[in-house]
């Protein structure tokens, strides 16, 4: 009776419209009351969700990804990419994937790439004679590599939540990200060609690279020493978001100058809340997971999927179908949250590496940021473009499929998650 109230209260107020934060919280006090467990456990779990080192990592690099952007930092990581490949045909719409894949090895989410890079190159593209709609779908499929190339914010809930090493999470990350960023440009540059989309008049000389490498080599250093540090394991994915919050303020101040006092403060400010409400999520999703635990619910859904099939490539597919659905409904990291820990068992048990499941599973939910119902970074794109849903939907179809390609690749083949942290972990 206690487990039936924990659903159908949770499923009632997600439907209602309530936080999922909230709604894992409520429903687990309704279980709590119910059993009449203890309150102070209640409190203790979800004390016991925050209290972890690696957690500081998303309100470290959430502000490192506000501070690059108000700092004029995406600018120049822009600027530059334009710089090396806008010659080609569509080459604006090429630099705008490029540019994610740099961005996303500071900002670790979707919907900062996709609002920061947004806001510069959507109306960029639709000034230079792009079509409103491609602008905006490009825009949204190239975001989703942000929680794929490390950091990921994702990836450190995933390893949070199961003990999983971030470290290695974010090292198998790195070639699907790249993978996927490639794939997109394949397919932005036959769309371009087919739709003859302007180019620049003349490739840019060596000289004006060189240049505007200068200019962005702040940026680009940024990255490289994020991503140098975690990968070397001279520091742990959490100092490097503390140092990258400081390099990005050294930047934005000294270097661009774009970075006031009062805008510095209005981002800390605005970052501090976005992590809070994640931090929420987390605790409440913590307390979720003990009793879901308590009830033996994963042993259940395990033992149940594996009475239905022991195949592992049909268990990955009905996996894949059901987080891919997801998706559409729920943010990323509330169901990540919910679900990852409950589906680990089962993949375990088939020979599925943790670590290339972890990656598989962020890859999916964040294909969801960029479909309706609640898709987030299409929302967010879209509003920019002053374009329906409807129409971004369809434009953005052709990037899915690249996406969807990436994703039967993690799924399907260990070495593409897997190959690079056996050479760095030796494992």
């Amino acid at each position: 009776m206690s487990v039936a109230v924990l659903f159908v209260s949770f499923l009632v107020f997600l439907f209602v419209g309530f936080p999922v934060a909230y709604c894992l919280g409520i429903s687990s006090l309704l279980y709590f009351l119910l059993e009449n467990m203890p309150l102070v456990t209640f409190a203790q779990r979800f004390f016991s969700g925050l209290d972890s080192f690696t957690l500081l990592c998303i309100p470290g690099f959430m502000l490192a990804g506000n501070l690059m952007n108000t700092g004029g930092i995406t600018y120049q990581i822009v600027r530059f990419c334009d710089k090396v490949i806008g010659h080609i045909r569509g080459g604006l719409g090429l630099a705008n994937i490029g540019a994610s894949m740099i961005f996303a090895g500071v900002s670790g989410t979707a919907a900062a790439d996709a609002a920061s890079l947004g806001g510069i190159l959507i109306p960029a593209m639709v000034k230079d004679g792009y079509d409103a709609d491609y602008s905006v779908a490009v825009t949204a499929a190239s975001s989703c590599i942000g929680p794929i190339i490390p950091p990921s914010v994702p990836m450190i809930m995933a390893g949070t939540l199961t003990g999983i090493s971030v470290s290695k999470m974010f090292v198998a990350g790195i070639i699907p990200g790249i993978l996927m960023g490639l794939g997109m440009m394949a397919v932005a540059w036959v769309i371009s060609v087919k739709r003859n989309y302007p180019k620049n008049e003349k490739r840019a000389t060596f000289r004006e690279i060189i240049s505007s490498g200068r200019e962005a080599f702040w940026a680009l250093l940024m990255m490289v020493i994020i991503l140098a540090g975690i990968l070397t394991g001279i520091v742990t994915p959490t100092e490097a978001s503390i140092i990258a919050v400081l390099y990005a303020l050294f930047v934005g101040f000294f270097i661009y100058k774009e970075l006031s006092i009062t805008s510095a403060l209005a981002v800390i400010r605005d970052s501090m809340v976005g992590a809070a409400g994640i931090m929420v999520l987390v605790g409440f999703a913590n307390v979720f997971a003990y009793v879901l635990t308590k009830e033996q619910i994963p042993t259940m859904i395990a033992n149940w999927i594996l009475s239905v099939t022991r195949n592992k490539f049909i268990i990955l597919l009905i996996i894949n179908i059901f987080l891919l659905f997801v998706g559409c409904f729920m943010e990323t990291i509330a169901a990540l949250t919910i679900l990852f820990p409950v589906l680990l068992p089962v993949v375990t048990s088939i020979g599925v590496s943790p670590i290339q499941f972890g990656v598989m599973c962020v890859l999916n939910l964040v294909i969801g940021l960029t479909t309706p119902p609640v898709g987030v970074c299409l929302f967010i794109t879209t509003s920019i473009g002053k374009i329906s849903i409807a129409q971004g939907t369809k434009a953005i179809i052709p990037f899915l499929i690249c996406n969807f390609a990436v994703l039967l690749l993690v799924t399907y083949f260990p070495p593409v998650t897997l190959w690079l942290v056996g050479l760095l972990y030796g494992i």
